[in-house]
Formats: C-alpha cells, structure tokens, sequence
C-alpha cells in the first residue's frame, strides 16, 4: 500500500539510497585510515609523507560523505514536495467525484486529518527513513567488515551487546502494529472531537453549559491519553535499558577493555585496537535511526491506509454512453431508497415535476423530505426504482451535465473562503462583473455587498462576516447566476431571521420564475401558493394536490395546517 503510494518518486528514492550508501562507505574512510595514520606516525623513523597522505584521503572521506548525504537528502526533500502535492490534488480530484452525500456521512475532523496530518506523516517516510536507513544499515556493515580484515576478534567484541538489544526490542515490538493502529483510531476521534468541540462552543457558552457539554470530545481526550500512557509507560523502562546497552560509551568501555587484552596478548597492534574502538562506537550512532525508522514507517503505513481509502473512494458513476435531458420535466417513479442498502427509508415514492411548476414536499420531521430531494441531484443514488430528468433516469446522464440542469440552495449555506465574487461565481466562474452584479441584486443582497470596505472583492470570513441570510443570499445569488432549469430548495429559511427571510423568499420568488423547482418547506405559510404539494409520511407519499385541495380532504396536509392555525406546529 505504502509503495504504491510512494509509486511517482520511487526512482528519486532509490537514487537518494544509493547515494546515502556511498556516503556511508566515504564516512568510515576516517576510522579506517586511523590506523595506517598510527602505524605511520608511531613508525622509526616518522613517515611523514605516508601521514600526510591518510591525512588527506581521511578529510576527503568526511567531504565525501557529507556531499553525499546532502545530495540524498536534497533528492528525497524534494520528492516529498512533489508527493504531497500529488496525492493532495489527487485526493482533491476524488473528493471532486464522490458522491456529495458521502460528506454528510465523513466527519471534517477526519477528512482534514486524511488531507493533512496523514499526508504530512509521510514526511518522514520520503524525506527521511529511506537515506538514513540505508546509512544506518551500510554503515554498521561496512565498519564490521572493515574489523574482520583487522581481526576477527575484533569484530566479535564490536557487536557483543547487540544481542541484548535485540532482544529487548523484539519484546517490544509484539503487538505494536495493533496497538498504534488502535492509537491512530482513538486520534481521528479525538480530532472529529476537537472540531465538533469548536465548532459547537458558542452555543455551549450562551447555555453555560461549557463544563459538562460535549461528553464526546472528553471521553476522546481521556481514551487517548489513558491508552497512550498505558502503552508508552512499562516500554520507556525497556527502551531506556535496550539503549543502554548498545549506547557508544558501553560499547566504548567494552571495546577499550578488549583491544587492551588484545594488545597484551600480542593478537592486534595497538593502531589496529584504537581501529577496532573507533569503528566499534561507530555502529550504535548508525543503528539508533533504525529504531525510530520503524516506528515511523508503521505510523506512516497506517496514513497511507487512510489516503488510499480516501483515494479508493467510488467516485459518482458516469455512464458509459451519456444521455441529455429533453427538458426540465423531473419524474420520481417507484423511488426506494436505504442509507445502509438494506433498511428503507423511501417505499416506492412517485410524483411528477412539471417543467416550470413549484412543487413541494411536507411532512413530519423524518418523512422522507429532504432525502427525496437530494436523490435529485444525486447526493444518493437510489436502491430502486428511477429518478428522471427530461425522460432520463439522472444514472444516465453526465454528473457535469446533470448539475448544469440541476442546481440547490441548501438550508447549511457553504462558502469557500475567498471573495463574494467568487463566491457567488462558484457554478460560473467566466461570469462578468455586470451578471455577478445582476445576480446579487436579484437576491437582494447587492446593497449589502457594495457596503463593504472592498465590496465584491471582500473575503468572506476575512474582511467580512456574513449572517445566516446573507449568506443563504449569497447562496442564492449563486444558483441565479448558475441557471439551472431545475432548482432544489432545502429549508432556505430555516436559520433566518424575519427580515431577512422577507429578503429571502423575494429572492426565491425571482429565482423560481421560470424554473421546475422542488422546495421542502416546514412552514407550511410560504407553500400555500405553490403548483402542487406532495405530502410525505414514513417515506410514503400520502397525499398530493393544491394547498386548497387537501384542506378540504381532512387528511394528513390539512391535521398539519390546522396544529399550525392554532401553534401547535411550526
């Protein structure tokens, strides 16, 4: 999973080894010419020129060896770079594709930590482990080798506490994949935690409430830290003495003690002994990246887990052979749909649009109402039946086509950090100045925008905060100028205030003509005038005709309108 990630700098990678290798091989040149420098300067007489010349090759090897390992590292810096951007327009791309619906089911905490901080933990992986992995690993070879051409005993002395070390770090290691996946999993929720923590502070506060509110994102906080602690407690104790014994001062006493006894018995030169010291401490400082290389890789296997799940993602299909709607007719025939594809929420709903008409839907709280809608401009696919735009099922038309035929203005009004001309030009970015203009003006919002200190050019959430209607105006303003034949409304005054409600369903009444819209409404007082009225009920339709027709059924629409007359429904 990680390689295939890694797959569009795997060659820059491997180039970068390479180099760290010859590195690794240039920076034990010092410690290998220590002991031809000993045998020239403790020579009778001195060998002047022998010294000079291990001199140089000695300061030769410490250039060698950091012009490689800059070089590696450069390339592997930059490959990081290149990666995360790839994967996060990649990851963008997708987002782009998937089904819109897939949103209301992913927490922004997780995805902002899939898009972020799981990209960002591939750092170390690029940038770092693979060079000074290899460092790590050619170096202590390339130094044992260089003690068994001294002496062979010499090499055994130099790895005699390596066993130890071993052993404590198999111990450690067992069962460590689950338990930082384990870890990873309790993170991501503290982080949807801490998002939903923020997100919900103002209302929390207004309450007073702040201490005892938001049970979710304690239970996180303390499930993270008791597992985290729990974990890293009894290993620190093992790690602190596996460190120990393979420390550069242990291993040095070990060494010193043993070239001593290998000297006094005549088995090596004293040059060849303060080699073999040398060499010896050499290969702790090269095996201690190992240790924190592991963990990084699994920390980064488990991220590229989660960014290939965002990157596998099933992007919205597209037909094969694209069909275009005849026109802006909207056919709901025997619609079923399930959220987990085995549970029904919709049974076999049918209803027609007709073009030009204002139809809406209403019903209890759960009904089915804002689900039908958004099957419309497929935020959902249904499980069965067909929804069709201009006689085609929307399966069968290009998403790209299907939103230029259908637009929404959505009760949760999103917009992207940038200018209101930008935000109102989101459907149509080549609009002209004169139709963004013409759009907010239809919205009733253009005096509000032109009040501003840069007026169309303000940042939302910069130079300016908007209100809940002026940013559902926003809103519509956007769908005005995206000029959708079919219009989806959700609750588009549902947050707002009664001024800017009048505001809104002027703009709403402008942004209708003409249009087949599909409107969900809770106040039944601003649907009395519409084309047709479908009334839903446990995902069934139970009822449909004028606001006057089902007064006079004394059915479920005219219960409704009659708990409203006396302010038992809202």
């Amino acid at each position: 999973m990680v390689h295939d990630l890694l797959r569009p700098v795997i060659g820059r990678i491997r180039l970068a080894c390479v180099l760290s290798a010859l590195g690794a091989l240039a920076g034990l040149a010092p410690y290998v010419g220590l002991v031809e420098l000993a045998d020239a300067l403790l020579a009778t007489p001195t060998d002047r020129d022998s010294a000079a010349t291990v001199a140089v090759l000695i300061v030769l090897g410490l250039v060698l060896r950091a012009g490689f390992m800059s070089a590696a590292l450069t390339i592997t810096h930059v490959a990081d770079v290149h990666l995360q951007a790839t994967l996060r327009r990649r990851m963008i791309a997708n987002l782009g594709r998937v089904p819109l619906g897939w949103f209301s089911r992913n927490s922004s905490g997780g995805l902002r930590k899939t898009a972020m901080s799981d990209v960002d933990a591939l750092h170390q992986l690029v940038a770092h482990h693979a060079v000074e992995t290899t460092a790590a690993i050619v170096t202590p070879l390339g130094a044992l080798a260089s003690l068994v051409v001294l002496d062979w005993r010499l090499a055994l002395l130099a790895v005699a506490t390596i066993p130890v070390y071993a052993a404590a770090f198999a111990w450690m290691e067992r069962g460590s994949s689950e338990v930082l996946r384990k870890l990873d999993e309790s993170n991501t929720r503290l982080s949807s935690a801490v998002v939903e923590f923020i997100s919900g502070i103002a209302v929390v506060k207004t309450f007073g409430r702040a201490r005892k509110a938001h049970a979710a994102y304690r239970r996180a906080a303390t499930e993270y830290t008791d597992f985290f602690a729990a974990w890293v407690q009894p290993m620190s104790r093992i790690e602190a003495l596996a460190g120990l014994v393979v420390s550069a001062p242990v291993v040095g006493l070990v060494t010193v003690a043993g070239g001593v006894w290998f000297v006094g018995a005549g088995w090596v030169s004293p040059g060849e002994a303060l080699a073999g010291v040398l060499l010896a401490c050499v290969i702790p400082v090269a095996i201690e990246p190992l240790g924190f290389g592991a963990l990084n890789k699994r920390t980064a296997v488990a991220a590229a887990s989660r960014i290939r799940g965002l990157l596998d993602e099933a992007p919205l299909t597209a037909p094969a052979a694209p069909q275009h709607p005849a026109d802006s007719r909207v056919d709901y025939d025997d619609v079923r749909f399930a959220y987990d594809g085995t549970d029904d929420v919709l049974h076999g709903v049918s209803f027609t649009c007709e073009p030009g008409t204002v139809t809406a839907l209403v019903g209890p709280s759960g009904s089915g109402k804002s689900t039908l809608a958004t099957l419309l401009p497929r935020f959902h696919d249904v499980t069965g039946g067909a929804i069709r735009v201009g006689g085609v099922d929307v399966r069968h038309i290009d998403p790209a086509t299907l939103y230029r035929h259908v637009g929404f203005v959505l009760q949760d009004v999103r917009l992207v950090r940038g200018s209101v001309r930008d935000n109102v030009a989101l459907g149509r970015p080549d609009a002209t100045a004169a139709e963004i203009e013409d759009a907010c003006r239809a919205a009733q919002i253009h005096d509000r925008v032109t009040a501003l200190p840069n007026g169309y050019d303000s940042v939302v959430g910069q130079d300016v905060q908007l209100s809940g209607g002026e940013a559902q105006r926003i809103s519509i303003a956007r769908a005005l100028l995206a000029d959708t034949p079919i219009l989806v409304l959700d609750e588009a005054t549902a947050f707002a205030d009664p001024e800017s409600e009048a505001a809104i369903q002027d703009a709403l009444s402008h942004l209708a003509i003409g249009r087949t819209v599909l409107v969900i409404a809770h106040r039944l007082t601003t649907i009395t005038g519409v084309d047709r009225i479908v009334v839903l009920d446990h995902g069934r339709v139970v009822e449909t005709g004028t606001h006057t027709e089902l007064l006079t059924t004394d059915g479920h629409y005219a219960r409704m309108w009659s708990s409203l007359m006396t302010g038992s429904y809202s």
